[in-house]
């Protein structure tokens, strides 16, 4: 008989509904149950691409012992993190102060009223490593709540009591360019010299971390070399599909071969943004091409036909991890005959593999080494390999594929929303702007309700669950980027609605950090704040540099007085863990620089506006903020950016104002592109 997981939409959830656990979904329901029975909860986060989930999900709750100890002991609730991130935030760090340490699958157990008082991770079925088994951990937990209440009573409530007190002293100085600086050389220190990225294995890319660091290398040029070392040996790396385009989860070892072979959205559109600020900054024609190639996947195989973007695909194809991406050296030579030992020796195939005996393509040769060994042209070997790599691809795609995790996640998408608007604009590349329109066309006609709201997920037709506030910071964020990119004033307008709800919903009245939850969220054991950057920015961050960016939209001084007050609080806890506060590094970038602005007056679908906001895109240039308006607009506009703004001689015309000061307009690309240079950084 199904469980009461058979009626939800994830993924996630829809892979437990035949398990023997009597699983309820988070709800009113499961916690009243655990209050009339008087019986802990047994609290499972996971999401659907997670391999140590499946792993436990196989040992433990598909096994009807361990089900019938969990069904007789607890409240057993299943929760999917990526439709959840208020109770994956509440709870992982309950597991961190417990433990130490986090991840997925969590396994936390609760009083009936939902105060953790016990946590981890995975558990195996028998002791192992160190670990306890897990019937024998279940027992032992029903053991305690039965003999030795008040002390888990006690403990409860002093780890909720601890929850949330994360915030230092709102009395810290505003951000300044040495706080920026001082962080970017903290994470140089991490660097690994020899294989890029941080010392150390498993290996995370980075994509908040090395943005600051091309921040900062417009002053100082030795933090672009690191950056360039990381985004290189990654691309080269088997953390790369060098075959479909995009990145895996992460490298399980320290020289990006080996991943862990899951694919998520938010990797994937954060890697693609700063691969394609990395061309911006050098021009470098394979950062274009890896950017180009993960969003080129996104396209093919990550979006639905309304244009929603699905959130991830899964490590295991045909019951085994990384099936869909491995080869054989005699699998390669079949497929490509007489072209086989140039690509191989190009992407370091050999009989005995790098993985299982199987081989991981990584780029073993570059194209100009390759070319001098074999006594080949570069360009015909390109385009041998341009050859090769579509005949693999084509049979690769005959294998039984990942499974699809379906969901459409608001944040998510706008993370991915924001790296097509970027690169349709650098890159002046027509589908990567319709895929963005096409986007956030869907979000905002399938994800809103009730005058506005955000919902936060979507799938099979049914938008459903609260919005938080990475739901309207990354979306509007996107949208402002989306304006920046088409000059359309619909995304403009767009943007500053969901910032208004943001300030009114998410902003905490006693001044301080957003709060993730809105206003009328469901009361849970705290109101939460999530401030670090981890592997998705917080929302905290990107709605700081949202609001930074619209206060010189409008001339709202409003707008930068929230932002300042989502930065400040946590100025220390900047300067000793920067990693943790990466994408906020970027916003306090943004606040440490006076308003830069570039007015452009035209038809956004001229030629001769259009010209000019290419000439905008062509350098890496975050912090400056930039409006589009026809004559009609900026005439009517009550925007400073466009107050006395006019056309000259009847032509598009740019205005640049760079610390208070404007420079004269322009109307001819060349002269903007002067105006827009940069000074030589040392």
């Amino acid at each position: 008989m199904a469980n009461r997981l058979a009626q939800e939409s994830s993924p996630y959830l829809l892979q437990h509904k035949d398990n023997p656990v009597d699983w309820y979904p988070w709800s009113e329901e499961a916690l009243a149950r655990a209050r009339e029975d008087d019986k802990p909860i047994l609290l499972s986060i996971g999401y659907s691409a997670c391999h140590w989930c499946h792993v436990m999900a196989h040992e433990s709750f598909e096994d009807p012992d361990t089900a019938a100890l969990i069904n007789s002991l607890f409240v057993p609730v299943k929760v999917d993190r990526e439709e959840r991130p208020d109770l994956d935030s509440i709870y992982m760090e309950a597991v961190q102060r417990l433990t130490g340490s986090g991840g997925w699958p969590m396994t936390v157990f609760l009083t009936p009223d939902g105060r953790p008082f016990f946590g981890g991770t995975y558990f195996p079925p028998q002791p192992r490593h160190g670990l306890p088994g897990f019937r024998m951990l279940l027992s032992a937990i029903g053991d305690a709540y039965r003999d030795r209440r008040s002390d888990l009573e006690r403990d409860a409530t002093q780890i909720a009591a601890s929850l949330g007190n994360q915030i230092a002293s709102p009395a810290s100085p505003e951000p300044d360019l040495d706080l920026v600086q001082r962080a970017a050389r903290a994470i140089g220190a991490s660097h690994d010299h020899q294989y890029g990225g941080l010392t150390g294995a498993p290996k995370f890319p980075q994509p908040m971390a090395i943005e600051v660091l091309l921040r900062v290398a417009r002053h100082w040029k030795p933090f672009l070399q690191m950056a360039e070392h990381t985004l290189t040996a990654m691309a080269r790396g088997g953390i790369y599909d060098q075959l479909g385009g995009g990145f895996h989860r992460y490298s399980v070892d320290e020289q990006w071969l080996v991943p862990h072979f899951e694919k998520m959205l938010y990797d994937n559109a954060q890697l693609a943004r700063v691969y394609t600020y990395a061309y911006q900054v050098t021009g470098n024609s394979a950062y274009r091409r890896v950017a180009a190639g993960t969003l080129r996947y996104v396209q093919r195989e990550m979006t639905a036909t309304h244009g929603g973007f699905f959130a991830t695909q899964d490590a295991d194809s045909d019951g085994h991890e990384g099936t869909f991406y491995l080869w054989t050296a005699d699998q390669i030579a079949a497929l490509l005959g007489p072209d086989a030992p140039l690509f191989m020796q190009a992407y370091g195939v050999t009989p005995r593999g790098n993985f299982e005996g199987k081989n991981i393509l990584h780029v073993a040769q570059d194209l100009a080494a390759l070319a001098a060994t074999s006594g080949t042209d570069p360009q015909a070997l390109e385009a041998v390999l341009v050859r090769c790599r579509a005949t693999l691809l084509e049979a690769r795609d005959r294998r039984i594929h990942p499974a699809r995790d379906e969901k459409i996640i608001t944040a998510w998408n706008g993370l991915m929303l924001r790296a097509f608007a970027t690169a349709a604009a650098v890159f002046d590349d027509a589908t990567f702007r319709q895929t963005a329109e096409a986007n956030a066309a869907f979000i905002l006609a399938t994800m809103r309700h009730d005058g506005g709201r955000l919902l936060h997920t979507y799938k099979d037709g049914r938008a459903k669950l609260n919005g938080y506030l990475d739901d309207y910071a990354f979306l509007a964020d996107a949208l402002l980027a989306l304006y920046e990119t088409t000059g359309v004033d619909r995304w403009r307008l767009e943007a500053l609605a969901l910032a208004d709800h943001i300030v009114d919903r998410f902003a905490d009245p006693a001044g301080g950090p957003f709060y993730s939850t809105s206003s009328d969220h469901e009361r849970l054991i705290h109101r939460p704040r999530d401030l670090y950057d981890n592997a998705v920015p917080s929302g905290n961050s990107v709605a700081a540099e949202v609001l930074l960016r619209l206060a010189t939209h409008t001339g709202d001084e409003h707008y930068r007085t929230l932002a300042l007050q989502a930065i400040t609080p946590l100025h220390d806890s900047i300067s000793a863990a920067p990693l943790g506060f990466a994408r906020l590094l970027c916003a306090a970038d943004m606040a440490t620089e006076p308003a830069r602005e570039l007015a452009i007056i035209g038809d956004p679908a001229a030629a001769d506006t259009r010209a000019l906001l290419r000439c905008a895109h062509a350098r890496f240039d975050p912090n400056l903020v930039i409006g589009v308006a026809t004559p009609a607009q900026a005439a009517a506009s009550t925007s400073p950016m466009f107050q006395g703004r006019v056309q000259l001689g009847g032509t598009a015309t740019a205005y640049l104002c760079e610390r208070y000061v404007c420079r004269r307009p322009v109307t001819d690309p060349d002269a903007l592109h002067e105006l827009l240079r940069p000074p030589s950084a040392p």
